[in-house]
């Protein structure tokens, strides 16, 4: 399965999901001072950023270390994907970390955790980044640019996420995160399925 750079940015764009990460952003930033939320937001996506830039060049160093095969990589990270969309897709509404923000212990500002690391690179964004910088290494600068244009994305949505969520409403960020799901489940079939075309095809 091969990528262009729109391709991969819309791929990476479903896989960090900002409008799935809105309800909670906004529960762990309640315990964020006002004047300090735009700075937390920009800087956990640069962390993000960081993260999956190290996983993406560092990824042909992993195969090798791990003795994985492109294949492999391409199955485990459909499979990924396709957990991941499912969940999306099927969620009853319950947030990881809501319970968080009613809690009467004392509040600290987030650091990594839980915005940059799993929220945004999280296992799937992981493999996914992987999985591209191994599959066509010769497009990397490609790959850097729609990981740089999808970041951005999400930290625009970060730093607008009151105002998108009074404007949008809780039914549209769902509706939203539900069509993100569904085509997110396709791609990561599409993944499987050309992993294990390309396994038995070179087994044949």
């Amino acid at each position: 399965m091969t990528h262009t750079t729109t391709s991969a940015f819309i791929l990476l764009l479903l896989v960090l999901d900002p409008f799935g990460t809105l309800p909670v952003f906004m529960s762990v930033m309640r315990s964020v001072a006002p004047e300090r939320r735009a700075w937390v937001a920009l800087r956990e996506s640069l962390v993000a950023f960081g993260v999956l830039l190290a996983f993406m060049f560092g990824g042909d160093v992993f195969l090798r270390a791990t003795h994985l095969s492109e294949r492999s990589l391409e199955v485990a990270g459909g499979v990924i994907l396709l957990l991941v969309a499912i969940k999306v897709i099927f969620s009853s509404g319950q947030r990881l970390f809501d319970s968080d923000a009613s809690s009467t212990a004392p509040r600290r500002e987030p650091l990594i955790f839980p915005i940059a690391i799993p929220l945004l690179a999280g296992p799937s964004a992981m493999a996914t980044v992987l999985l591209l910088a191994s599959r066509q290494p010769e497009q990397m600068w490609s790959w850097v640019m729609a990981l740089s244009a999808a970041m951005a994305v999400c930290a625009v949505v970060l730093l607008l996420s009151e105002r998108l969520y009074r404007w949008l409403g809780d039914s549209v960020v769902n509706a939203l995160e539900k069509l993100m799901g569904l085509v997110l489940t396709a791609i990561a079939v599409e993944m499987i399925l050309a992993g294990l075309k390309r396994y038995f095809g070179a087994g044949a």
